[in-house]
């Protein structure tokens, strides 16, 4: 099943209805899209600066392999190798851009897509909140799973 982090973007005044409607789920893993089709899958998401270094450094690869007698595929080769690096971090790719615009990582949910995943999350966010008043413009955050995942029975806890 796929893992997607949750990101609550900065709180703006108004309705808390339209703040949950902002709310970014970012699929971890690997996209076929960002490594097939690299500059327009970073121009789709907004990727701006991602996509000027991207360039940069594909294209100092490639003048750099034939500077020093690198054939022709060894050029194509190394294109190829960034496009996959680049279609293994898409997610962080996009978490990173989350960050610089002050969004939140609120955690994990997991689900079947992304549709599932909302429906996931934000029923446990209900669940332990309740509705929110409707006079309230920023509604609190609960956490979406409350048990520890790893070695540790509890947070900070040692062995």
């Amino acid at each position: 099943m796929p893992v997607f982090t949750v990101h609550e973007p900065p709180r703006r005044a108004g309705d808390a209805l339209a703040h949950a409607a902002r709310f970014v789920f970012v699929r971890d893993g690997f996209h076929w899209t960002a490594f097939l089709f690299t500059p327009l899958w970073m121009l789709r998401h907004r990727l701006w600066l991602e996509l000027v270094f991207f360039l940069v450094i594909a294209t100092a690869l490639v003048a750099g392999l034939q500077r020093f007698g690198g054939g022709e595929g060894f050029g194509l080769l190394s294109a190829l190798l960034v496009q996959l690096f680049v279609g293994m971090e898409a997610s962080s790719l996009r978490r990173w851009k989350l960050s610089r615009r002050r969004y939140l990582n609120l955690g994990i949910v997991i689900g079947d897509d992304r549709e599932a995943a909302e429906r996931r999350f934000f029923d446990g966010w209900v669940a332990e909140e309740g509705p929110a008043p409707a006079s309230s413009a920023a509604p609190r955050m609960a956490a979406v799973a409350p048990e520890v995942v790893g070695l540790f029975p509890q947070p900070g806890g040692r062995s």
